[in-house]
């Protein structure tokens, strides 16, 4: 199963609600305006600033605020930020595999992880806020899960 971390997860949400205001931001306001506990915030935070997708101001005025505007951020500069690169398998752009000589696959994976990776480059972070997701990938939608007991005959 391909999954986030809870930090990848956490920078989206700390990332959005950062864009939300004008002025700079501590982590500690953050934290209480999103629900994530603030050394987690301060966590996350300080990695986007080393990766310039936030930027720090030291002092009583202090805190963080957005590099560039929401429109400009994507979920895969984001999950590359926190994550490291989006790679599918060990195999993708070249990497070492084991198996690379029984597999056959070789290259293979290399086409959907590009998907992949040019999807999640078309979702900006300004698509999250508004809800516009399904709109920016030509009306894609989540599937709907079922809730509860399914009937079965």
């Amino acid at each position: 199963m391909l999954k986030l971390s809870k930090l990848t997860d956490y920078a989206v949400v700390a990332l959005v609600r950062l864009g939300q205001k004008e002025e700079v931001t501590t982590s500690p306001v953050l934290s209480r305006s999103t629900g994530i506990p603030e050394p987690t915030v301060a966590k996350v935070l300080k990695i986007l600033a080393t990766q310039g997708i936030v930027t720090s101001q030291r002092g009583a005025r202090g805190g963080y605020r957005l590099a560039h505007p929401l429109e400009e951020i994507s979920i895969a500069t984001v999950i590359e930020a926190i994550d490291g690169p989006i790679s599918l398998t060990t195999c993708v752009d070249g990497g070492d595999c084991d198996a690379r000589s029984t597999c056959g696959l070789g290259g293979e994976w290399d086409m959907v992880n590009a998907a992949i990776r040019n999807a999640l480059s078309a979702i900006m972070l300004a698509d999250m806020k508004n809800h516009t997701v399904g709109a920016r990938l030509g009306g894609l939608h989540a599937p709907s899960v079922p809730r509860g007991p399914v009937a079965t005959a």
